[in-house]
C-alpha cells in the first residue's frame, strides 16, 4: 500500500468543523472521562448534537461516540464502559440493546485490495433485543436480528439471525438464544 495516495473519498462528516470540535471537548468531558455524569444529562447532549435517543439511555463511563448525528437509539438501551461507536456512517440501535463494555461498532474500514487504501464506509444496525458482548466488534454493513447475542471477544463481519447466538473471530452461528426457537 501507498498511504501517500490515501484519498478519502470524499467523505463528508455531516457537521460542520465547529460542531465536530464543539462535540469532541464536551465528549472528552463528559462521555470519554471517569466521571459519571447523570445520564439524563448525557442523553441531552447527544440529542443537542443531533442523535435521535429514547428514554431509559445508560452511558456509563468512557465511552467513545465519534458523530452523534449519525446515532439513532431506541429506548432502554445501556452502553458499557469503554465502548467505541465509531460511527463514520449511520449507527441504529434499537430498544433493550446492551452494548458490553469495551465492545466497539465501527462503521468503517479501507480497502486492503487497493494500494491507495481507501476509505469504506457503511451503516450498522441493531434491532430490538440485541446483546453484543464485552471487547466484541461489529463491522461495517452488519444487521443483527431480534434478539441476538454476539458472545465476548467475537468479530461480527456478517448478519445474525433473529433469536440466534454467534461467537467467534469470524463469528459463526452457535446456538439459539431461547429455547422455544430451537
Amino acid at each position: 500500500m501507498d498511504l501517500y495516495q490515501y484519498k478519502k473519498n470524499n467523505y463528508h462528516h455531516g457537521a460542520s468543523v465547529v460542531k465536530r470540535l464543539l462535540w469532541m471537548l464536551l465528549s472528552a468531558l463528559f462521555f470519554e472521562t471517569f466521571f459519571p455524569a447523570p445520564n439524563r444529562f448525557k442523553r441531552i447532549l447527544l440529542l443537542i448534537f443531533g442523535a435521535q435517543i429514547g428514554r431509559g439511555i445508560v452511558v456509563k463511563p468512557r465511552v467513545r461516540i465519534k458523530q452523534p448525528w449519525k446515532l439513532k437509539v431506541g429506548s432502554n438501551v445501556w452502553l458499557g464502559e469503554s465502548v467505541w461507536i465509531d460511527n463514520l456512517g449511520s449507527v441504529e440501535i434499537g430498544s433493550n440493546v446492551c452494548i458490553s463494555q469495551g465492545a466497539m461498532l465501527l462503521t468503517g474500514n479501507h480497502n486492503f485490495k487497493k494500494r491507495t487504501f481507501d476509505l469504506i464506509v457503511d451503516s450498522i444496525v441493531l434491532k430490538d433485543g440485541v446483546w453484543i458482548g464485552a471487547l466484541s466488534l461489529v463491522g461495517p454493513g452488519v444487521v443483527c436480528g431480534e434478539n441476538s447475542f454476539l458472545v465476548a471477544f467475537s468479530g461480527l463481519f456478517a448478519n445474525m439471525d433473529e433469536n440466534c447466538v454467534y461467537q467467534g473471530n469470524p463469528a459463526v452461528f452457535s446456538r439459539y438464544r431461547y429455547k422455544s426457537d430451537a
